[in-house]
């Protein structure tokens, strides 16, 4: 059972860690380089870069390697498109001109969210551990009750009996 509890331990210390993030909007603050961050694009930043990424890009995700007032410098890990759908990246980099984007966001990190998300995680793994809905691992097993009943059958004689 130390066991057990160790891991519940463990698992819900995971869940804290790994945390909750959103996107918040900047207003009107520049994102610094090194930070997560997203661009919705314009109309003009959708034809502009159409070509390399598609013309149906809604925002672009992904950290901010280089800036300065010409371009963005930023490495994509995810495309999200006008008509729903997200496409994964590797982190290559896309070069985004300030004139192209309507929107930025910075990824921070949501408190109330992941507290939430701990306390829940905590209950779930508490509920489990006391419910023994899955093996704790100990060896000792509980020795069973003996609910024969012998029973000298009238019709055979016992051995070593005389008649």
């Amino acid at each position: 059972m130390k066991q057990m509890s160790r891991i519940a331990v463990l698992m819900v210390g995971a869940l804290g860690l790994v945390g909750c993030y959103s996107l918040r909007p900047t207003r009107g603050a520049t994102p610094q380089v090194g930070e997560k961050v997203a661009f919705d694009l314009n109309d003009n930043g959708r034809a502009a870069l159409g070509g390399s990424m598609g013309p149906e890009i809604g925002q672009i995700e992904g950290r901010l390697l280089q800036k300065d007032t010409a371009q963005y410098v930023v490495a994509v890990s995810a495309v999200r498109l006008i008509r729903g759908g997200e496409q994964t990246w590797g982190g290559e980099a896309v070069r985004i001109k300030p004139e192209y984007v309507s929107s930025a966001y910075t990824r921070q990190f949501a408190t109330g969210r992941t507290v939430a998300l701990t306390a829940l995680g905590a209950g779930a793994i508490a509920f489990i551990v006391t419910q023994s809905l899955i093996g704790s691992g100990d060896s000792e097993k509980p020795t069973p009750i003996d609910t024969a009943v012998t029973r000298v059958s009238p019709w055979r004689p016992i051995p070593g009996t005389a008649p």
